[in-house]
């Protein structure tokens, strides 16, 4: 019989062949976790807070230009998504591998293609705005005033895209607090300047764009102060370390299976709602409505994937086997734990958090009828989720784009035969049925990623 993994790592402690600051603990799981999941929570704060103080003027323009705005200038700054998960598997696995060099390195890379990426999009911006209006057409009115407020917004590009990468340093490193912080003080900025730009200064939609503007600079000047210590020593600006051509390379490739993994996600998302939109109105706003539970899901559950992916990655930089499984299994555990909760709450609760989003009887009823989907949803796809933390620490990209194109191919299939067959109610099992192989396939490589461990 083998012996228990804590009792080993207590034995390693001993033989002095594993720091006991490695030691991976309940404690130190949620320490990581649970300033992400308090983050998290402010994000919808400030959505509202947005929506409220546009309201107030008074006419139905200017709401629908800031969603619009703040949805398209998003999705441009999500492609980039890929830095933060990137960063964080990488640092990482630099901090266990004790490479002080290398992690200083790294934040100065994730910080060239932060701040390049976000002049591209300001040197674009005419091209983007253009395709996106293509896309998503609006009336005049609403289009003017988006453009207003997204011509202001976009000047803060390489701040919000940086962020990601400064986001993922802090994160490799267990820093999740002062993550809490700068998403605390840019929301809390962004809202205290919205409520005196719109509603003392009249400055109306171009004044919501200047307080996001000034909110995300913020932001960014305070995740440099967060970082500060990278740039005590010289590492940071070695240009023989810093452009190190294998590096960058293993760094590209990391960061392109990422995005292409996010890419089929967001296209399994994407089709979701289009096929939904063939099944008529009502259906469309109850599945968009039942699209909500996922995200707070999601928002409860990315603290204990940040915390695989920071364990996980820095086992995995050291050689520990044995920290790296237990790491998976810890965070797994609390993962669990919470998507167990999700799913009670929405049993419980699900009907009353339907007639908050949703006033229209009919999609309320509607949404009804595939509620018991959103109280599955957490248990089917926690494996998936959890195990893309553990893979992003490890740096097992292209096991995760590979098997994001297994579950693509799975939910593509699913939906062909089941949509025709049951309507909605197709649409909703190929979506899960895609969370469960996405899990069964990651979860199947996971053996050989504990044997990349040596």
């Amino acid at each position: 019989m083998t012996e228990p993994l804590a009792d080993a790592e207590l034995r390693a402690v001993a033989r002095g062949t594993v720091d006991p600051k490695e030691i991976v603990t309940h404690k130190r799981v949620l320490n990581i976790a649970l300033p992400i999941v308090l983050s998290n929570a402010t994000i919808p704060i400030l959505g509202a807070v947005d929506t409220g103080v546009v309201g107030q003027i008074g006419l139905a323009a200017p709401i629908g230009a800031v969603g619009i705005g703040a949805i398209i200038l998003s999705s441009l700054y999500w492609i980039f998504g890929f830095l933060r998960m990137g960063t964080v598997g990488l640092t990482a696995q630099a901090a266990g591998e004790d490479n002080d060099a290398e992690v200083a390195a790294l934040l100065s890379r994730a910080l060239m293609i932060g701040f390049g990426a976000g002049a591209a999009i300001i040197v674009l911006q005419a091209l983007l705005f253009w395709a996106a209006f293509v896309v998503s057409p609006a009336s005049d009115e609403v289009e003017d005033l988006a453009r207003q407020y997204m011509a202001i917004r976009v000047w803060s590009a390489p701040a919000a895209i940086a962020l990601y990468g400064m986001t993922g340093w802090l994160i490799a490193q267990e820093r999740t607090r002062a993550v809490l912080v700068i998403q605390v003080w840019m929301n809390g900025l962004n809202i205290v300047l919205n409520l005196w730009f719109v509603l003392s200064l009249d400055w109306g939609v171009q004044g919501v764009g200047i307080a996001t503007f000034l909110a995300e600079w913020s932001g960014a000047a305070l995740g440099l102060w967060f970082c500060r210590e990278a740039f005590a020593g010289t590492a940071w600006r070695d240009r023989i370390q810093v452009f190190d051509r294998a590096r960058w390379i293993h760094m590209m490739v990391v960061n392109t299976d990422i995005l292409i993994r996010s890419l089929l996600l967001q296209a399994i998302f994407v089709s979701f709602l289009f096929m939904g939109a063939g099944l008529g109105d009502v259906r469309l706003a109850a599945n968009q409505v039942l699209l909500q539970f996922l995200m707070i899901t999601a928002y409860a559950l990315d603290g204990f994937a940040y915390a695989a992916e920071a364990l996980v990655g820095r086992a995995f930089g050291a050689r520990q086997r044995g920290i790296l499984r237990r790491s998976a299994l810890l965070t797994s555990g609390w993962g669990l734990l919470s998507c167990a909760g999700m799913a009670v709450a929405f049993a419980l609760a699900g009907g009353c958090i339907i007639d908050v989003m949703a006033k229209a009887p009919g999609v309320r009823a509607e949404a009804r009828v595939y509620l018991p989907y959103m109280i599955a949803a957490p248990l089917v796809g926690c494996a998936a989720w959890m195990l893309d933390g553990i893979f992003i620490g490890a740096t097992r990209s292209r096991d995760m784009r590979n098997m994001m194109a297994v579950s693509f191919a799975v939910y593509v299939a699913c939906a062909l035969v089941l949509v025709p067959w049951l309507g909605n109610h197709g649409l909703w099992l190929s979506l899960l049925i895609s969370f469960v192989a996405r899990g069964l396939s990651l979860g199947a490589r996971y053996p050989a990623l504990e044997r990349a461990v040596g």
